[in-house]
């Protein structure tokens, strides 16, 4: 999957979305590339891992390219998926994140996180999140239905509303009209802030992300 649209990163943040990326925004195997990279002990989110390192460790993954053994999505042959998607921003607007899981049955299959931005409000990152999903639907599979499990009411308002959406569109809402314009089927569910939701991780970890820096 090529870089996805970004808001403001510090530059160590741009790197590591360099790293999700690579790894099709598979963002386990990303993270463990990286840690694996850094020399003794420690890792991206280790406090003892100094900048230096942490930018070492990045570049190394960087410049060795796309892995040997890819990390690419489980091969599926279903035609129905179930598309959980979540943004989470630390401060509304600070460091947000964006996760999205698909499901074939209750099985997943991809687990997408990454970060959108340092100074990012909620409602962008949730934007975010169901467009990484759709991408990611869209590049890997066939659907023939997919069922949107998402816990924001203004990002259903704005893309399925029979009303003009109060926010204005934003840079991913162009594409996640283009990606529900091509399927077949497709439908959305309104989850309770009580209702599960695997994609919320991801997010987490995406903010985490965005919080890197300044360097």
């Amino acid at each position: 999957m090529t870089s996805l649209p970004v808001e403001y990163l510090s530059p160590m943040a741009a790197r590591v979305e360099e790293v999700l990326a690579l790894f099709g925004y598979e963002i386990t195997p990303a993270i463990d590339a990286i840690d694996a990279a850094v020399s003794g002990y420690g890792g991206l989110f280790d406090p003892g891992t100094t900048d230096s390192e942490k930018r070492a460790a990045i570049d190394e993954v960087l410049a060795a390219g796309v892995p040997s053994s890819p990390q690419s999505p489980q091969q599926s042959t279903a035609s129905d998926f179930v598309l959980y998607v979540d943004g989470s921003s630390r401060g509304n607007p600070g460091p947000a994140g964006a996760g999205a899981v698909l499901q074939t049955g209750d099985e997943d299959i991809v687990r997408l996180g990454r970060p959108v931005g340092s100074r990012t409000g909620n409602n962008i990152a949730e934007y975010a999140a169901l467009h990484l999903g759709l991408e990611a639907l869209r590049i890997w599979y066939n659907p023939e239905s997919v069922e949107i499990r998402i816990d924001s009411m203004t990002v259903i308002d704005a893309i399925w509303g029979q009303e003009e959406a109060v926010d204005p569109p934003t840079q991913y809402s162009s594409p996640i009209e283009d990606h529900l314009s091509t399927l077949p089927d497709h439908e959305w569910t309104h989850l309770a802030d009580s209702d599960p939701n695997p994609a919320d991780a991801r997010a987490t970890v995406g903010a985490d992300i965005a919080a890197l820096g300044p360097n």
